[in-house]
């Protein structure tokens, strides 16, 4: 009797030390552990959780794109009642008439995001699209452009320069402040990159110092217009920057490899072309809409298909397989050049179906010799600033395509040769 006294407590504790062990190990598998918790506990005797491996972060599906799709971006300054610098001024009455414009020519004018990923084969979008851009930071994009484009519904994007938001070294009382732009930022419009101080980053020299750079001096001022920029919007605003617009459209190689290689995922210039899908991302062409050119709003739209979708799969030759002249980014002192390409790139090519289209001609009366497939036209009016040119055929039942841009020195003149009469076919 007395042994079955003393060994009933020691059974008893035996029990309830068991229950507490399994419930124990119940509660660790059950609970849930954070992120960061995971790699606290190697090492400090606990038992591992019973739930799963955190997986690595699921990468993009790629999507059928429509590959035929075209883009074309558009770039503004300033809006004004009195145009006096119709280089980088324009009305809001006829900004207003360009938007509503887009609309009646079923333009979709999409996002900046949302064609970066369409071109890194994750999005679809329509088959013809429009990129609404502002360009260096003026109160009159917050005051006049934002209203206007949410009465359209539009997204857009701003490329700002930093040291000409407002405070900075050329912040006067017309730049946009970091409050708006941190406004915008939170309704959704897309900030991006266009440089320190806006200057041609070709040259070595710094405006801001007046001082001309050595080669080494010249290596960390570029670096500090190229990717600091792009730091300071992304600390100021605590935002994501992924696409520099070069000043005044001036690049070259050099400046495309540090774009590059501080993070910039697209660059953009001011040679206005149509955007396809295999366009190259690092020097991608905008039309930069002036208050005393309206006309080339309109040449933008009528360079890109009129088609609602659907169309024959697009091959795009690139500009340094046709041989152009003028060469892609060019610039002639001829405003009446002799504007030519080779096609052999383009295959067997149909000769009938060779046409030439020229920004603010549209579809010229260009010749073809299937002997040299040399397409080329003398122009006979002449020609402004930047030029587009697309020379479409057909090579095996396909469309083929090449697209390369140039530009018009101000006040060049034309050679005697030029100026003689075109011969006859």
């Amino acid at each position: 009797m007395r042994l079955k006294l003393v060994a009933a407590p020691v059974l008893l504790a035996l029990a309830l030390a068991a229950c507490n062990k399994k419930q124990k190990a119940q509660t660790i598998g059950e609970g849930s552990t954070p992120a960061g918790a995971a790699s606290a506990a190697p090492g400090a005797g606990s038992p591992l959780p019973t739930v799963a491996a955190i997986t690595a972060p699921t990468p993009p599906v790629k999507v059928a794109v429509d590959q035929t799709a075209q883009v074309i971006v558009y770039g503004y300054h300033r809006f004004v009642n009195q145009v006096r610098r119709p280089d980088t001024e324009i009305t809001p009455q006829m900004f207003e008439q360009q938007m509503q414009e887009l609309k009646n020519r079923g333009i979709t004018v999409i996002g900046m995001q949302d064609f970066l990923a369409w071109k890194r084969g994750e999005k679809n979008i329509p088959p013809r699209c429009a990129i609404i851009t502002f360009d260096d930071g003026w109160k009159s994009q917050y005051d006049v452009a934002w209203p206007l484009m949410k009465k359209f519904g539009y997204p857009f994007t701003l490329f700002i320069y930093t040291e000409g938001v407002r405070g900075g070294h050329f912040g006067g009382g017309e730049a946009i402040t970091w409050e708006q732009l941190a406004e915008m930022r939170d309704a959704g419009v897309d900030i991006q990159a266009h440089s320190e101080t806006h200057q041609d980053l070709r040259k070595p020299y710094d405006k801001v110092a007046k001082k001309k750079l050595s080669p080494p001096e010249y290596e960390q001022w570029l670096q500090n217009e190229v990717g600091r920029c792009k730091e300071t919007l992304e600390q100021r605003l605590g935002i994501k920057v992924n696409c520099f617009a070069v000043p005044y459209g001036f690049y070259n190689q050099h400046i495309k490899d540090v774009a590059k290689g501080v993070g910039y995922e697209a660059v953009f210039t001011v040679y206005g072309q149509p955007i396809t899908f295999r366009s190259t991302i690092d020097s991608l062409g905008r039309y930069l809409i002036e208050g005393n050119k309206p006309k080339v709003f309109v040449d933008a739209i009528s360079m890109i298909a009129t088609s609602s979708a659907g169309g024959a799969p697009v091959a795009e030759i690139g500009s340094a397989n046709i041989a152009s002249k003028p060469a892609d980014g060019e610039t002639t002192r001829n405003p009446l050049p002799l504007i030519s390409a080779n096609l052999s790139a383009f295959g067997a090519i149909d000769p009938g179906s060779v046409t030439m289209r020229v920004s603010g001609l549209g579809v010229v009366p260009a010749s073809f010799d299937p002997k040299t497939n040399t397409v080329s036209y003398q122009v006979t009016k002449k020609l402004r600033d930047k030029c587009s040119v697309i020379v479409e055929a057909k090579s095996g039942g396909k469309k083929v395509e090449a697209h390369w841009t140039f530009a018009v020195e101000e006040g060049g003149v034309s050679p005697a040769i030029s100026a003689s009469p075109t011969p006859k076919k």
